[in-house]
Parts: structure tokens; C-alpha cells; sequence
């Protein structure tokens, strides 16, 4: 039950809608990310070279642990 004049809404960060970026907008802004900070964002799925999907996989990995979910052999 809510108490009067409560939000109706989660305030809960996880409760939110997900974004409405579009594929266009999400390239703009890992474009921009890498052009004014010098920040890589790649998809793996995006890479077609297997060794080098495998090596920046390998990488991520080490830095912050192996991720839920996604590929985990190859294309």
C-alpha cells in the first residue's frame, strides 16, 4: 500500500525504463566518448576478427571478471 501523495513510479534505479537510444544514438555517442576522452566502447558482437574479439575478451575479463551472459565461443 502507498502512502498519500507517494510516487506511483519505483525510485529504484533498476525500476526505470530503459533508454531510448536507438543503435544511431548509442554509435554517436561511443563516437564522441572516443573522439573527447579517448574511451574504446565495442561491441564483441561487432568484431569479426576472432583473435582480436578473443583478446579484448580476454582483457575485460581481467580487468572485471567474465560478464553474464552474451557469447562465449566465438561468432
Amino acid at each position: 500500500m502507498r502512502p498519500p501523495g507517494a510516487s506511483a513510479l519505483p525510485r529504484c534505479p533498476l525500476g526505470r525504463e530503459p533508454s531510448p537510444a536507438n543503435a544511431a544514438d548509442l554509435g554517436a555517442m561511443r563516437r564522441r566518448v572516443w573522439r573527447e576522452q579517448g574511451v574504446v566502447a565495442l561491441r564483441l558482437e561487432d568484431i569479426t576478427d576472432p583473435w582480436l574479439r578473443q583478446a579484448l575478451t580476454n582483457e575485460a575479463t581481467r580487468r572485471w571478471v567474465a560478464r553474464n551472459g552474451g557469447m562465449t565461443h566465438g561468432r
